[in-house]
């Protein structure tokens, strides 16, 4: 009974760090990985594609977890861990030297440097991670497992939000090199912080399989029709999702005139919508399926890149109110898509070889969504100086000419998702009617069949 209790308590507070490890480890990757690294290669004159390059390290150095998995076992997932998050902190230290070699150094020789140290962050985190969801699951029974997975993505929203608004405030209006190495310097004493958490974090349960199920081949996963359905979607997404927040960063920047406080304020509102949908619409996900909410999302996708292919075309001003409620919606939209998506990949993944259709899964979504802005970047640069004035007061540049085809992306990505295959969802008209009987619009509707006239 004594060992029992101690071992509740052991998890008890395992469960505590992991939330404290997600929280102050948001606090440090986006200052180095989001869009105060972005602003920082801006300021030293980088392309169109160097941005999408840092944009698409991260999910690119995804891949690296196939080899690195076959090593996993043998070390352990907390040490494996614990080992490349350590090796990560040093190279983000490293960042803080960069922008203080202003004065001997030329802007291209710094953003070479930075491009290198993140090249090799984004690599020791790739290997790394293989390590993490295993570890979580062997310490989170099924039935919490779900519950972990939403108040981590609430401290990771929190977190990102509080990262934001601290980048702002630091770096003002016109930075200098030094306020971009206080915010490289705060992410890593954040680094260091988060790995006395991660020590904490107790160590998984060794289990020892007798009898492993057969590796299914590449060609059998994709003979499963609701599986390839789904990375098919996945890869058009991926790609049309890949880099948005990159380039109207840019945008906003270059061609917006914002200064980097506001961008970076503007920036925070993605993380109050995505937390928006966690409290609000994602309850609904058990209920009706993840298609209606997946649906809902990839239109408010469409909506939102046609209305920045507008804004960049000049036919609408970028009121500074009409900018955040798009960010707003970004945040939202992104928060239904990701959610249903990975539901809807727990479904349709069979039992058997189920660690291998995630690895697949991953790999390919994650491969699709570093490549995307690389070559999104590349567009830019190719069509840079592109002005062609239309007859509706629209000009046809670089801007609209990216936002436009993510927009038509977007709508494919659409059409693909009413193809997918979901068990136990329900009809678009018991959701309708689910909506109106729980909304004010009943009373509307109400009034309404009252004066239509029955037979």
């Amino acid at each position: 009974m004594r060992s029992s209790n101690r071992t509740l308590d052991q998890e008890a507070k395992g469960v505590g760090n992991v939330y404290s490890f997600a929280a102050v480890n948001t606090l440090s990757f986006q200052m180095v990985i989001g869009s105060p690294m972005i602003l920082y290669a801006k300021s030293l004159n980088a392309s169109a594609t160097v941005l999408g390059v840092i944009a698409g390290m991260l999910p690119l150095m995804v891949i690296l977890q196939i080899p690195a998995a076959r090593f996993v076992d043998e070390v352990g997932y907390k040490k494996f861990v614990l080992s490349g998050w350590s090796i990560r902190t040093v190279f983000v230290g490293l960042m803080v030297i960069v922008p203080f070699t202003a004065g001997f150094l030329p802007e291209e020789s710094r953003l070479v440097l930075i491009l290198v140290l993140l090249f090799l962050f984004n690599v020791s985190r790739g290997i790394s991670s293989c390590g993490w969801l295993p570890w979580i699951a062997s310490l989170f029974p099924a039935k919490m497992r779900g519950k972990f997975l939403t108040r981590e993505a609430t401290m990771v929203n929190l977190a990102s939000f509080f990262a934001f608004w601290l980048a702002a405030f630091v770096l003002g209006a016109e930075p200098a090199p030094w306020q971009f190495a206080s915010l490289f310097f705060f992410s890593t004493v954040c680094a260091i912080i988060s790995l006395a958490f991660l020590r904490r974090i107790p160590e998984e349960e060794k289990v020892e399989a007798d009898t492993r199920p057969p590796r299914p081949s590449l060609s059998e996963m994709l003979s499963a029709r609701p599986f390839r359905k789904l990375l098919v979607m996945n890869v058009v997404w991926a790609l049309a999702n890949g880099g948005v927040l990159t380039f109207l960063v840019a945008w906003l920047k270059s061609e917006g005139s914002w200064t980097e406080r506001s961008i970076l304020m503007l920036t925070s509102v993605t993380f109050i919508g995505a937390l928006t949908n966690q409290i609000i619409f994602s309850r609904y996900l058990d209920r009706f399926g993840s298609r209606p909410l997946l649906l809902s999302g990839m239109v408010i996708w469409t909506i939102l890149l046609g209305s920045w292919t507008i804004i960049a075309g000049g036919m609408i001003s970028s009121e500074p109110l009409f900018i955040i409620s798009l960010m707003f919606v970004l945040g939202l939209g992104g928060s239904m898509v990701n959610l249903s998506n990975v539901r809807l990949a727990m479904l349709a993944v069979p039992d058997v070889g189920r660690s291998h259709y995630f690895a697949i899964f991953s790999v390919v979504s994650s491969v699709s969504l570093g490549l995307a802005p690389v070559l999104w970047g590349i567009l830019i640069d190719g069509v840079s100086g592109l002005s062609v004035q239309t007859k509706f007061r629209f000009e046809w540049n670089e801007w609209t000419v990216l936002f436009s085809l993510l927009s038509l992306l977007f709508v494919v990505s659409f059409f693909l998702c009413l193809r997918l295959e979901e068990p136990r969802s329900v009809r678009w008209e018991a959701l309708t009617r689910f909506l109106l009987r729980r909304s004010r619009a009943r009373y509307w509707m109400r009034a309404w069949t009252r004066m239509t006239p029955r037979s």
